[in-house]
């Protein structure tokens, strides 16, 4: 527990589906909309039926996702959002680099992937994206909120370090008691200039398992939610709802109210 106010810990997001963070020092939140470039594309894991012309929301198993493919953990990747240009590095060396918006670097991406992890693809690798699209957990475009002081609390119960990141969150807070997301459901908080709606909280699966450092599957996170405290939740999604100028500027270190 930290003294002080609540405040933003960590921003993170995630341009590729399924793939590593990106943290982030600040940006601005829409209303309606995620954190710019998050779940932007996905890699489709054989047809999925996704139409770029008619984008839709589709359940995270038709994709490369850490749930199935802890395997991806292991991949440190890097997104340029001005040239849309994806890095892959694994065992220490970039292993592909391909500018998402043309053919040319989608096929050096998807050759990548069947390289990398042909025993567990249903059918060609596919970079997909949607004009306007995120590819979410989730079919309303939010932001996810994690409290570390539940971290914290989850630590305690499973008797071994939780890396924050296992929970995939695009805030993390540092200055709430435990659980105290589940008391803010249906109502606004303040993040830094930007006003969100907390509508849902969140229930954790399988990828939280995985440590995002090695890709190893090594922690029975949800069973231990269930056993320790009576369900499978950490964190909330919350909309973004208004700000200075319609939306508002986040930071690390901005205080939550």
């Amino acid at each position: 527990m930290t003294n002080g106010p609540p405040r933003i810990a960590a921003i993170y997001r995630y341009p590729v589906k399924g793939l590593s963070p990106q943290p982030l020092s600040r940006t601005r939140l829409e209303p309606g909309k995620t954190l710019p470039a998050d779940r932007l594309y996905a890699i489709e894991n054989g047809p999925s039926g996704f139409d770029p012309e008619a984008p839709a929301y589709f359940p995270k198993q038709r994709f490369l996702m850490l749930m199935r493919n802890e395997r991806l953990a292991a991949l440190r990747t890097d997104y340029d959002e001005a040239s849309h240009t994806l890095t892959i590095h694994a065992d220490d060396r970039e292993a592909a680099r391909g500018d998402l918006r043309t053919k040319e670097g989608r096929l050096t991406i998807e050759a990548f992937f069947r390289r990398f992890m042909p025993k567990e693809l249903r059918g060609p690798p596919k970079v997909l994206y949607g004009d306007g699209h995120s590819f979410s957990d989730v079919a309303k475009k939010v932001v996810s909120i994690i409290n570390l002081g539940s971290v914290a609390a989850i630590e305690s119960a499973v008797g071994a370090p939780v890396n924050p990141l296992r929970f995939r969150g695009n805030v993390y807070v540092a200055g709430w008691p435990a659980w105290r997301e589940f008391d803010l459901l249906d109502s606004e908080i303040r993040l830094g200039a930007a006003r969100l709606k907390v509508i849902k909280r969140i229930v954790r699966c399988a990828a939280t398992e995985v440590d995002p450092d090695t890709g190893i599957r090594d922690l029975a996170v949800p069973q231990t939610l269930a056993k320790s405290f009576g369900h499978t939740d950490c964190g909330v999604y919350a909309e973004v709802v208004g700000g200075g100028g319609g939306g508002g500027d986040i930071a690390v270190g901005d205080t939550i109210s």
